[in-house]
């Protein structure tokens, strides 16, 4: 999950479609260029990336959430490469590279007079001060989460219609309505994911809803890297294939492996080659044969 410092909303609010575009863009940016550096996976990855614009108390949060399949394609796309580390990339690194980016296409907008700056953010048209703001936020770290893999494709699936069609506010979270007041449930993140009680008047609650009401026809699901829509159907289809040819290695390096232990115990005494295991004797058999020799 990629979030930006709320001191941009108000930029966000005067300029949504170029300030979402933009977020979207810092944010595949960051994870395909990260992701395909050899000092980290070295690949190409797949990412799908669904904004959001709220938090739980319906106020403007700005956030984009990604889901990325465990590994990429090798540069030269003649096999799969899986995460080196516990973690599929370093958050850190995330942090800084997206805070970089964004910040560096927020300053090409305002350089351009593209950036529409009214109200709240009117000062913000004056270049020291918009400089003044730039410096400030490069001093501090930006939220960039990472959640560990899911367990597999139902869980993705879950997760998936969760995040992807759901709007600022559920019905369930709505608790009254009374007296042009609206009392919801809310969790505060900040302070340990407390389950609360908040209410509104209607205006209040009208307004902060409203505030994530995209632009018309903006596209707020988008695919990048080997899931973007010109070639995902070959990509995929050369992921499944490289996959389904890793497994098999891996399965024939272990088979292998247990041969050679299995093997390895026993050497001809003549000419110290490893001798083939054909078949297994309880003792109840041996000593059966020896009997049988015996008599």
């Amino acid at each position: 999950m990629f979030t930006v410092p709320h001191e941009l909303n108000v930029l966000a609010l005067e300029n949504p479609s170029l300030f979402y575009d933009l977020l979207f863009t810092a944010t595949a940016q960051t994870l395909l260029e990260i992701a395909s550096d050899a000092k980290h996976l070295g690949a190409e990855i797949g990412v799908i990336a669904i904004l959001h614009t709220w938090g739980q108390n319906l106020l403007l949060h700005p956030h984009i959430h990604c889901v990325i399949p465990a590994g990429g394609l090798a540069l030269d796309h003649r096999r799969w490469l899986r995460p080196r580390y516990p973690f599929f990339l370093p958050v850190k690194v995330l942090s800084r590279v997206f805070r970089g980016k964004f910040l560096a296409g927020l300053k090409r907008l305002h350089g351009r007079k593209k950036l529409h700056c009214a109200g709240p953010s009117a000062a913000l048209a004056d270049p020291q001060q918009f400089a003044k703001l730039i410096r400030r936020l490069h001093r501090h770290d930006w939220v960039v989460y990472a959640k560990p893999a899911f367990g597999g494709p139902l869980q993705v699936l879950r997760y998936l219609g969760r995040y992807t069609h759901r709007v600022a506010i559920s019905n369930h979270r709505l608790l009254a309505f009374e007296a042009d007041r609206v009392s919801f449930r809310w969790k505060d993140y900040a302070h340990g994911s407390k389950q609360g009680r908040m209410t509104l008047a209607a205006t209040e609650f009208l307004r902060r809803f409203f505030l994530h009401v995209l632009p018309k026809g903006f596209v707020r699901i988008r695919h990048f890297g080997f899931l973007a829509n010109r070639f995902r159907l070959s990509r995929l289809a050369l992921c499944r294939q490289l996959l389904a040819c890793s497994d098999s290695a891996q399965q024939e390096v272990r088979t292998q492996h247990v041969r050679s232990e299995t093997s390895s115990l026993w050497h001809c005494p003549r000419c110290g080659a490893s001798m083939i295991l054909v078949q297994r004797f309880t003792a109840a058999e041996l000593s059966a044969c020896i009997y049988f020799d015996s008599s």
